[in-house]
């Protein structure tokens, strides 16, 4: 066993892992970040997204030795320090963008990557962008629809705001706000 020292979402981490762990492995063994998932295991489905120095990273293709030093955030660390969600998370609550919610926080994860580095995205980027993300389920419009969302949320309040609502109804009020929460904060492992 080694030891990696990194930040995890805010916090100076130490993590205990072989040469051979992903940083999925680490994230999940040793913090119990369960809002970073393995899908496939080969960096094509974007269910282990994290951000890495602020770039949205597959997880399942970083050994767990090479963040050392790094920055690593997962969806667990975007709610703000008054437990409100993200704009982003906030969005996906709103829009109803989920169903089974296993990709939920690597989109998520993605379209804070997307915005922060392009806030004007329009439609064709954001779809452009979230490529490498799949949903089984098939909720992509209202994952567009919610990255747009958040988009113009940004815009109004700034990357620091917590939102300010839904600027939408949602089209499905069947999940109840523990159930959306969380599917959006990853403890629907």
């Amino acid at each position: 066993m080694i030891e990696v020292e990194l930040t995890v979402n805010g916090r100076a981490e130490t993590l205990r892992a072989e040469p051979h762990h992903t940083l999925v492995d680490a994230l999940r063994d040793n913090l119990r970040l369960f809002g970073v998932r393995e899908g496939c295991g080969v960096g094509m489905c974007g269910a282990c997204t994290v951000l890495l120095d602020g770039k949205a990273v597959s997880g399942c293709l970083v050994l767990a030795p090479l963040a050392e030093g790094r920055d690593v955030v997962t969806v667990e660390g975007l709610e703000s320090n008054t437990g409100a969600m993200d704009p982003v998370q906030q969005s996906f609550v709103d829009h109803t963008a989920f169903q089974c919610s296993f990709c939920t926080p690597g989109f998520i994860l993605a379209a804070k990557e997307l915005l922060a580095s392009d806030p004007t995205a329009d439609t064709d980027t954001i779809q452009d962008h979230l490529a490498g993300n799949l949903c089984r389920c098939g909720s992509y419009s209202k994952i567009t629809a919610a990255v747009l969302d958040a988009r113009d949320r940004l815009a109004q309040n700034g990357p620091g705001m917590d939102s300010p609502g839904p600027s939408t109804e949602p089209t499905d009020k069947s999940s109840s706000v523990t159930d959306a929460r969380q599917a959006t904060d990853g403890t629907t492992a």
